[in-house]
């Protein structure tokens, strides 16, 4: 008894430091990330509303723990690699409307390792807990220096981290409830080149300031969201699912580093003297919002027959919470936030986004080959709420997921190991258009004195995941 809960902590702690350290990478689907689960990744997902296969149904949907018998534990990781680059064309402009030398910014988008652990125990024949560990969001983006859009992105980051306790209540008639929290951390960054040309070109005296500065944006913040499921046998055949999530909104709060940022001096200045472009480097208190969208996932299983069953589900999600990608600057006696460059007080930097909701239909199947084997197949079509405003931080377009798994099953011991593989086809090539925005009473709006800033291309996008899970019933 004490080696088996002795490897269980040990399995906890090192999943939680997987997650913590792991970067995460996510282009479609907004910044949330599907690959939570290899034994739900080989059939896209599909149905697990309604599959509590093992105790990754803590995440999915609580109310599925109920058919869980003892204690059970499911832990894994999965590998995503986007594929994501500007063609040759691509094209900046800088604020005296000059074109920007440089690169298209090589392949932004590095492996990510995504690590999960989830735990359910039956308390009694009605009450079940269980606690999970998973990254349920991501994103990062990262150009070459030389880019050609540097002014308006280099390094995109979020890294997010969810515990998950969750308990579900069965009234031993086929309808089960359950209910969870997510306490998510969440830290993020934002960096770019600071475009000095427009400055240094008002300098009536010494331009001392280089023609780019640097602005390091860093910030993190604890937030929860809330998911209640249910889950309801038809038949020893079919059941159906659905779980709800609530939305919030993670205030991300940190310092912002600039460096190399131009001024021009007073005339009262007599060590360069009046009119000169001078560099200045500040660190900001800031604060950047980001939006969590609320999310309601319907799910069907259906056994076929003794040896195939059938799955289907659709999620919502309401990503139109997500209008703006927005550094408020905190401490107004600080240079940069007294300016307030963002056209509002505070408001450092406007990135307009506008994001629409979004649907994620799937379908998969399981054909139970053998007691020990089962394959599995699937098929998603993730909708990008990427719409009005297609940004270099964040390109991206509707998606379709295909997915194959196979699983392995020892009935003598409990132990069963899933594997998953996928690839993601873009439906179309994103073409981002960038300038300079600013934030008023009427809304955003191009920014009035920076009217030359642009950046625009068009970008191939491609990628491929892989998953393996491992789960025992004791």
């Amino acid at each position: 008894m004490h080696k088996n809960t002795n490897a269980l902590v040990k399995a906890i702690r090192l999943a939680t430091l997987a997650a913590v350290a792991a970067p995460v990478t996510a282009f479609a689907g907004g910044f949330s990330l599907n690959e939570q689960s290899a034994s739900a990744m080989g059939v896209a997902n599909a149905g697990v509303a309604a599959n509590p296969e093992n105790a990754t149904t803590v995440l999915f949907n609580p109310a599925g723990m109920s058919q869980l018998s003892g204690t059970n534990i499911s832990f894994g990781a999965a590998v995503l690699d986007i594929d994501a680059e500007a063609k040759d064309g691509a094209i900046g402009i800088n604020q005296v409307d000059k074109e920007v030398t440089g690169s298209t910014g090589g392949d932004i988008a590095d492996p990510a390792v995504l690590p999960n652990f989830y735990l359910s125990h039956e308390i009694n024949d009605s009450i079940d807990v269980g606690f999970g560990i998973h990254a349920p969001y991501g994103l990062a983006a990262n150009y070459k220096d030389d880019f050609v859009g540097r002014f308006f992105a280099d390094k995109t980051e979020l890294t997010a981290i969810s515990f998950t306790p969750s308990i579900s209540v069965s009234n031993g008639q086929g309808l089960s409830m359950g209910a969870g929290i997510n306490i998510i951390y969440a830290k993020g960054t934002l960096t770019k080149f600071q475009d000095n040309s427009g400055t240094n070109a008002q300098a009536t005296g010494p331009v001392l300031a280089p023609e780019q500065g640097y602005a390091d944006i860093q910030g993190d913040d604890i937030g929860a969201t809330f998911r209640v499921g249910f889950l309801y046998e038809f038949n020893d055949r079919t059941q159906v699912g659905l779980t709800a999530q609530t939305g919030t909104t993670l205030n991300l709060t940190g310092d912002a580093e600039f460096t190399d940022i131009a001024t021009i001096t007073p005339p009262q200045t007599p060590q360069v003297g009046g009119g000169a472009s001078v560099p200045f480097d500040s660190t900001e208190p800031v604060k950047v919002p980001l939006a969590i969208p609320e999310s309601v996932t319907v799910g069907l299983k259906h056994k076929l027959s003794d040896t195939v069953t059938l799955l289907a589900g659709a999620t919502y999600a309401k990503w139109s919470r997500f209008e703006s990608l927005d550094v408020y600057g905190t401490d107004s006696s600080k240079p940069l936030t007294g300016k307030s460059p963002g056209g509002s007080p505070g408001l450092l930097t406007h990135i307009p986004e506008e994001w629409k909701d979004t649907w994620q239909l799937n379908v998969g199947g399981v054909w139970q080959v053998s007691r020990q084997w089962a394959l599995k197949a699937g098929y998603a079509w993730d909708e990008s709420p990427v719409d009005k405003y297609v940004t270099a931080r964040i390109p991206s377009s509707d998606r379709h997921w295909l997915s194959l798994g196979a699983q392995w099953a020892d009935e003598h011991s409990g132990w069963t190991v899933d594997a998953a593989v996928g690839t993601l086809l873009f439906t179309e090539d994103p073409k981002v258009s960038d300038q300079s925005y600013v934030l008023t009473s009427a809304g955003t709006q191009p920014n009035p004195v920076d009217p030359n800033s642009a950046y625009s291309g068009e970008y191939d996008l491609s990628a491929w995941s892989a998953g393996i899970q491992v789960s025992k019933a004791f």
